[in-house]
């Protein structure tokens, strides 16, 4: 039709886009992410924040241990050649405490590696074997008063 207006999302290419908050802005994060999603940042999946001059993180995380994650997420990868299908499957509640203890347990840390192209091909080759648990969408904060923001956290 002639004359009609044609829709068109914001950052088409899907890009990862870079923000630089002020700290007023970085002070109500929440509202903050909905600027960023208005602009188009959650169709790449990621974005990178580069937090304001004067804002500083958290001095120890040692604190945070009775932190719930609600919904932690177990992603269980099967198939052979080429073909894999992933399901992920919702697990009980984990504090924070409970969720260190499992990653830092033989099954989940790091394993020994070369280089980062070895640790990638450990990491591909063991997926079907050893299911990833992560947590995400984690409402609260990591940070102290002096720096707080709440926002919804992730835990990989």
């Amino acid at each position: 039709m002639a004359g009609a207006e044609v829709y068109t999302p914001a950052n088409p290419t899907c890009k990862i886009m870079t923000f630089r908050p002020t700290m007023d802005e970085f002070k109500d994060f929440n509202q903050y992410l909905v600027y960023m999603e208005s602009q188009g940042a959650h169709r790449a999946g990621l974005a990178k924040v580069i937090p304001p001059k004067g804002w500083k993180p958290r001095r120890t995380y040692d604190d945070i241990d009775d932190l719930m994650i609600d919904a932690p997420i177990q992603q269980m990868v099967a198939g052979q050649s080429g073909l894999f299908t992933q399901y992920n499957i919702q697990k009980k509640p984990l504090s924070v405490q409970e969720f260190r203890r499992l990653a830092n347990s033989d099954m989940y840390c790091t394993p020994r590696y070369l280089n980062y192209e070895d640790l990638e091909r450990k990491y591909w080759k063991n997926l079907t074997f050893v299911s990833p648990i992560y947590g995400a969408d984690v409402s609260g904060s990591l940070y102290d008063e002096v720096g707080r923001f709440h926002t919804y956290l992730d835990f990989f």
